[in-house]
C-alpha cells in the first residue's frame, strides 16, 4: 500500500485505516493511551538493552522518539481507530511504526529505512499487543472517593473503578466461551431416540467430519447418544451464562446512572454523552437513557433464562418437546445482548468524560483519606481527627499537622494520588496512639 512521504506511520498501520474505518475516531483522540503506549515502548527498549538484545545505539534512538511522544508530539500520526479488530494489534503496529520512524529522523535516516531499525525486530523487540497494549490502558490519574454501602470510603482513581468494570465483562466473556464449547458436542446419528436406527455404521462419525469442515468448527460426537437426545443441560449452562452476563452488565449500567446523576444534585462523577431530550416539561433535563434500556435488556435475558429452565425440566423420557422455545429465547438473549452492548459502547461508552473539578473537590475534601494515613499515627487517633474533621468541615490534612502526628511534609507525601489509589504500597510500623493523647 502506499504510504504518504509526510506520515511517521506504515503500511500496518494503512490497513487498519482502510478496515476499520467505523468510528471516524483515532487513537489519537485518547492522549493518555497514545503516551502510554509510548512510555511501554520506552520500557521494553531499555529492557531489551539491559538484557543484552537490543544494541545501545538502537535502544537509545527508540528511547528517545518514545519521549518526543510521551512529551506531547506526534500524536496526530497515530490515526488508527479506536475500535478495531485483532485485540489492539493495529493500535499496538501504529506504535510500533511511529516511534520507529521519529527514530530513524534521530539518527538521520529517511523514514522507512527498516533495515537499519525495524518496528518488529527492534522497537517491538519481547513484547506482543497481547502484553503492551492491556499494559497501556491502566493508566490513570483521576482520584475520585470509593463508596460502600452508598457512604464514603477511600479513595481510588477512576481509572481503578473503569478497568474493574472491564475485568467484569473480560471474565464473563470467558465463562460465555466455556459454555459456548459444551454446545459443540452434537448428536448427530442419533436419530430418533439416540439407538442410531436407520444410520448405517461410521455415519455419525464421518457427519461430524464433514459439518466440521463445513461450519468451521471443532465438532464433536456426543459420547451417549441416548442421553444426548434428550439432554438439554448445555443449553441451560449457555443460558446461565448469558443471564449472568446480563446481570453484571446492568450492574455498571446502574453504577454508570449513580456516577452521572445530577447534574448539580447529584454525584456528578462522570459525564454522560447527551443523546436526547430527558423532559416534555422540564428544559434542559437528559436522561441516562442509553444505560437504561440495556437494563431492560438484562431484566429480559433473565426472563428468557428463566424459560429456558423451564422448557429444559419439562422435556420427558427420550426427548424434549420444547427445544424451540430454548432456541428462540437463547437466540433472542444473544441478539438483544449484542444490540445493547452496541448501543452501549457506540452511544454511551465512546462519550463518557470525567468531571475532574468535581472529582478533585470532593477528593480533597474527603474524611476518607485519613485512611492513608493510619499506618502513621493509629486507628484511634485517626478516628478522632476524622470525628472533629465532620463536625468543624475542616481538612484531614490541617487537623494531622496541628496535632503534631505529621509534618506537612510527610503528610502530602502520603496523600499523593499513588498512596490514595494504593498503587504505593506503605512499610512503615503502625504506632499507637490514643485519642486522650493527642495535643
Amino acid at each position: 500500500m502506499a504510504v504518504p512521504a509526510s506520515a511517521y506511520w506504515g503500511v500496518h498501520t494503512a490497513r487498519a485505516m482502510e478496515n476499520f474505518d467505523i468510528t471516524q475516531r483515532p487513537i489519537s483522540v485518547y492522549a493518555e493511551l497514545v503516551t502510554a503506549l509510548a512510555m511501554v515502548k520506552q520500557a521494553a527498549a531499555r529492557a531489551n538493552r539491559d538484557i543484552g538484545v537490543l544494541d545501545p545505539e538502537r535502544a537509545d534512538l527508540i528511547d528517545r522518539a518514545a519521549q518526543r511522544v510521551i512529551d506531547g508530539e506526534f500524536h496526530d500520526q497515530f490515526c488508527v481507530g479506536v475500535l478495531q479488530g485483532g485485540a489492539g494489534t493495529s493500535t499496538n503496529m501504529n506504535a510500533n511504526e511511529v516511534i520507529t520512524n521519529i527514530a530513524l529522523e534521530l539518527a538521520g535516516r529517511e523514514k522507512g529505512d527498516y533495515a537499519y531499525l525495524h518496528p518488529i525486530d527492534h522497537t517491538n523487540r519481547s513484547q506482543s499487543t497481547n502484553d503492551t497494549y492491556p499494559t497501556s490502558i491502566k493508566f490513570a490519574d483521576v482520584l475520585k472517593v470509593g463508596r460502600t454501602q452508598m457512604q464514603d470510603a477511600v479513595p481510588m482513581t477512576l481509572g481503578q473503578e473503569f478497568h474493574g468494570f472491564a475485568t467484569t465483562m473480560g471474565a464473563d466473556l470467558r465463562r460465555l466461551e466455556e459454555n459456548a464449547a459444551l454446545l459443540t458436542e452434537i448428536n448427530l446419528g442419533a436419530t430418533a431416540i439416540g439407538t442410531g436406527v436407520t444410520a448405517p455404521p461410521g455415519y455419525a462419525d464421518r457427519a461430524r467430519v464433514h459439518l466440521a469442515q463445513i461450519s468451521g468448527l471443532a465438532l464433536r460426537t456426543a459420547s451417549d447418544l441416548v442421553e444426548s437426545t434428550s439432554d438439554m443441560g448445555s443449553f441451560i449452562s449457555f443460558s446461565g451464562s448469558l443471564k449472568r452476563n446480563a446481570i453484571k452488565l446492568s450492574k455498571i449500567c446502574n453504577d454508570l446512572r449513580l456516577l452521572s446523576s445530577g447534574p448539580q444534585a447529584g454525584l456528578g462523577e462522570i459525564n454522560l454523552p447527551s443523546k436526547q431530550a430527558g423532559s416534555s416539561i422540564m428544559p434542559g433535563k437528559v436522561n441516562p437513557v442509553i444505560p437504561e434500556v440495556v437494563t431492560q435488556v438484562a431484566f429480559s435475558v433473565v426472563g428468557a433464562d428463566l424459560t429456558v429452565t423451564m422448557a429444559a425440566e419439562a422435556g420427558q423420557l427420550q426427548l424434549n418437546a420444547f427445544e424451540p422455545v430454548i432456541a428462540h429465547s437463547i437466540l433472542q438473549s444473544i441478539i438483544w445482548m449484542r444490540r445493547a452492548y452496541r448501543t452501549l459502547r457506540v452511544n454511551c461508552i465512546d462519550g463518557i468524560s470525567a468531571n475532574r473539578d468535581r472529582l478533585g473537590a470532593m477528593v480533597g475534601s474527603s474524611v476518607g483519606v485519613i485512611t492513608a494515613l493510619t499506618p502513621f499515627i493509629g486507628y484511634s487517633a485517626a478516628a478522632a481527627l476524622a470525628k472533629t474533621a465532620l463536625l468543624t468541615h475542616r481538612s484531614v490534612a490541617d487537623l494531622v499537622v496541628e496535632a503534631e502526628l505529621m509534618t506537612r511534609e510527610e503528610v502530602m507525601k502520603q496523600l499523593r494520588p499513588q498512596r490514595l489509589s494504593g498503587i504505593e504500597p506503605i512499610t512503615t510500623a503502625i504506632p499507637v496512639i490514643a485519642p486522650e493523647d493527642l495535643p
